[in-house]
């Protein structure tokens, strides 16, 4: 089954000058959405994982699907100010700016395999600090997943270097 089939571009959002790639339409129908969950639960099943982090909102859709298939703890991935407990945060910087997320801060054990989760690879910065956030509360990444990649310019995989990544679909960017 080819994936991509089931994404939709919408020019021009969230602003002028985006091609939005959207998974809604990948979702919405059973047999694309299975097929991606399976690929994603066949690849990192008999790892070790204990729990699975999922950078919202999007990354909850899969996430928390793979962690029931996988028999792993779900951990949330948010904007500050959404947890009701105390958490950890891991600010980054975007293009213009900075921008921060937070898990809680008892959400991973010392040494505990994580999968990574979020839909969309582009620049790599949210991803990074999601994995950073991980790293210092003593989870051991074993892998980063995303539905979607974007190659070519944003050269988002590069930093990610080190870590074993899986993408279901590569759709080349150029600036």
């Amino acid at each position: 089954m080819n994936l991509e089939e089931y994404i939709r571009t919408v020019d021009g959002f969230p602003k002028p000058g985006i091609s939005f790639k959207d998974i809604t339409t990948l979702c919405k129908i059973h047999a694309p959405f299975k097929e991606s969950c399976d690929i994603l639960v066949n690849h990192f099943k008999n790892k070790g994982i204990k729990k699975v982090a999922a950078i919202e909102a999007r990354g909850y859709v899969w996430g928390g699907v793979l962690a029931y298939q996988l028999e792993a703890g779900f951990v949330l991935i948010r904007k500050p100010g959404k947890l009701p407990a105390e958490t950890i945060s891991e600010t980054y910087e975007l293009e213009y700016g900075t921008d921060t997320i937070e898990m809680h801060y008892d959400a991973i054990e010392k040494g505990e395999k994580v999968l990574l989760f979020d839909d969309l690879l582009a620049t790599g910065g949210t991803a990074k600090a999601a994995a950073n956030l991980i790293e210092k509360a003593g989870g051991i990444i074993e892998g980063i997943a995303f539905v979607i990649e974007l190659t070519g310019s944003l050269h988002g995989r590069d930093k990610l270097k080190g870590y074993k990544m899986i993408s279901l679909i590569e759709i080349p960017v150029e600036e």
